[in-house]
């Protein structure tokens, strides 16, 4: 096995949750993504189950496990997370609406950082919320760019259609009105990793009588900018690591 750490089971489980980071599997689709033999795959799938480090979808799939955001938040070096709050609230004062930023688990979202507008009407949703990936647009946004058979699993059920994703993709950006929560409008847009795959989306919301029917129009640019803002960032983190460390010899 590639990357071995000379730990056979430990490192069975690291090809499982890599495995699992493409999305919900079956434990056939486990099988084949892993090479591992069946009973291999179910015992470490259902021990790491066991351990919160995986979960189960509501077909029975199994998916990453909540445990894993709650290391990545204890450990203090999630770089998206602590970039995240000054971006959003720059985006929060900009467009005088409250700013997010969605992670995609599984068949839904979660809201991982936000910045509420302080006063009026506003459309709040607490850090931790988890939210449907059928409707919205950081749902569209993290749905965009997924690989084909991934994109049409997640448009089963959808209030968006695979011509609206074809748009999101050309624009880099998506908007929804009254998709949600009926009354509320937002504008969302992705955050790559260094990789350039889609890991985060960027979104403002609010009423609709303020963003308008048309809120791409008003904050599209502002959003996407912001999402720029972190994808730059962990670009430059990531390149920073690669770097080589200085020689400590004296020559």
């Amino acid at each position: 096995m590639d990357n071995s750490s000379g730990v056979g089971v430990l490192d069975k489980a690291a090809v499982v949750l890599a495995a699992l980071e493409a999305g919900p599997s079956t434990l056939a689709q486990l099988v084949a993504h892993t090479g591992l033999a069946r009973p291999t795959a179910h015992r470490l799938a259902v021990a790491l189950e066991h351990h919160r480090l995986v979960a189960r979808d509501l077909q029975g799939r199994f998916i990453l496990g909540p445990r894993l955001g709650e290391l990545a938040s204890a450990a203090g070096e999630d770089r998206l997370l602590a970039a995240a709050g000054p971006v959003l609230g720059a985006l929060r004062d900009h467009t005088h609406e409250s700013a997010q930023l969605f992670r995609r688990q599984g068949d839904q979202r979660i809201c991982v950082a936000a910045a509420d507008r302080p006063m009026g009407l506003r459309d709040s949703i607490p850090v931790g919320a988890t939210l449907s990936m059928a409707a919205g647009s950081a749902a569209q946004v993290l749905l965009a760019w997924e690989e084909p058979d991934r994109l049409h699993r997640g448009l089963q059920g959808a209030k968006f259609s695979a011509t609206m994703l074809s748009g999101v993709r050309r624009r880099g950006w998506a908007q929804s009105v009254g998709e949600r929560e009926p009354g509320v409008a937002s504008v969302s847009a992705p955050v790559r990793s260094p990789s350039g795959r889609v890991i985060a989306a960027v979104s403002i919301s609010g009423p609709i009588e303020r963003v308008s029917r048309q809120p791409g129009r008003l904050h599209a640019a502002t959003v996407v900018a912001g999402a720029n803002k972190l994808t730059e960032i962990l670009a430059r983190a990531h390149a920073a690591q690669q770097r080589p460390r200085p020689s400590s010899d004296v020559g």
